[in-house]
């Protein structure tokens, strides 16, 4: 799966995270799975003032059907392996 593979190369690197109820987290990419479900550590809430609740967390564990989109950090995307997934998936499918 390109975007697994994708996700794994970027563990130990800050992302942001949108989830579908408008809470948005930052916080270090520790592990991911299949199913896109995420692990962050040292996570930071946006919007303090709507979520006072998570202050206190420091690490949290994001289901990925929750998930609405992930901000990655552009300088750490393995763009050839983007490339490399993208022509593979490609050529299955012209198959």
């Amino acid at each position: 799966m390109l975007i697994f593979s994708v996700f794994k190369t970027l563990t130990d690197q800050t992302v942001s995270v949108e989830l579908k109820n408008d809470l948005s987290i930052t916080g270090t990419l520790k592990s991911v799975d299949q199913f896109l479900n995420i692990r962050l550590d040292n996570i930071k809430v946006l919007d303090e003032g709507r979520h006072p609740h998570m202050m206190a967390v420091k690490n949290c564990f994001i289901r990925g059907s929750v998930v609405r989109y992930v901000q990655l950090p552009a300088e750490h995307v393995d763009t050839q392996l983007l490339e490399d997934a993208t022509r593979r998936e490609t050529a299955a499918t012209k198959r």
